[in-house]
C-alpha cells in the first residue's frame, strides 16, 4: 500500500523591494506655514506644537463648561448663553439674540434655539422689543439667576485653578492674542472658502460621465 503523498507548501516569499533608490528617500511632511515669524530654522514643527496644545486646551476647556453646566442641570451651550445673558445685561440696558450671537460668534439662528431651551426651562424672559416688533430683549429669569448663584463656588475655584498659570499681565496679552486670532481666523476661513469654490468646478469636470473614457 502506498503511503501518502506528502502535501508541499509553498514557501513564503518576501515583498518585492521597492525601486532603487526609492527607500532611500526620506518621508518628510510639507510645510504648513509659510510665515517666517512662524518657522524656526525652516521647521514648523513649533507651529505644530502650537496649534494641536490649543487643540488640547480647548478639548479640555470644553470639558471644563460642560461641568459648569451639568452642575445645574444643564449642557455646556446653554450654561454659555445663560451666563452670557447675565453679564451682558449687567453691563448693557439691552440684550438680544443677536446681540449674544456677536458676543460669543456663533449665529442668530443657533442662539436662538438655544434660548427657547431656556425658556422652556423658565431660566429666561423673552420680551417684545417695543422699538422693533421683530426682535426680543433677553432676561434672566430668578430661577437662572439662582442657577448661576448655585454654580457661583464651584465655579470660582475650577476657573481659578484652570487659568492659575497665567500672570496680570500674561491675562491681558492672552485676551488680546485670543480677539486678534478670531479675527485672522475669520480671514482664514473666507480664503478657505474661496479656494474650495475655485476648484469645485474643475471637480465636478473630473467626475462628470463625459470625462471618463
Amino acid at each position: 500500500m502506498k503511503k501518502p503523498r506528502k502535501t508541499v507548501r509553498a514557501r513564503k516569499t518576501a515583498p518585492a523591494k521597492a525601486a532603487t533608490g526609492a527607500s532611500s528617500v526620506p518621508r518628510k511632511p510639507p510645510l504648513t506655514i509659510s510665515r517666517p515669524e512662524m518657522l524656526v530654522d525652516g521647521s514648523d514643527r513649533p507651529f505644530r506644537h502650537l496649534v494641536h496644545a490649543l487643540f488640547g486646551f480647548l478639548a479640555r476647556h470644553e470639558a471644563v463648561r460642560a461641568g459648569h453646566g451639568a452642575r445645574i442641570g444643564l449642557v455646556g451651550i446653554e450654561y454659555t448663553v445663560l451666563i452670557s445673558i447675565g453679564h451682558l445685561s449687567a453691563q448693557e440696558n439691552e440684550v438680544s439674540v443677536n446681540r449674544v450671537a456677536d458676543h460669543l460668534y456663533l449665529s442668530g439662528a443657533f442662539v436662538t434655539n438655544v434660548t427657547n431651551q431656556l425658556l422652556k426651562r423658565g431660566l429666561i424672559y423673552k420680551t417684545p422689543d417695543p422699538n422693533d416688533r421683530r426682535r426680543v430683549r433677553l432676561e434672566i429669569a430668578p430661577e437662572g439667576w439662582s442657577k448661576l448663584a448655585e454654580l457661583a463656588p464651584v465655579q470660582r475655584m475650577v476657573n481659578d485653578v484652570q487659568f492659575d498659570c497665567l500672570s496680570a499681565e500674561e491675562f491681558k496679552q492672552l485676551s488680546d492674542m485670543i480677539d486678534r486670532l478670531i479675527d485672522s481666523s475669520n480671514r482664514a476661513l473666507r480664503l478657505q472658502a474661496y479656494f474650495a469654490e475655485q476648484s469645485a468646478p474643475a471637480l465636478r469636470r473630473e467626475k462628470s460621465p463625459q470625462s471618463i473614457q
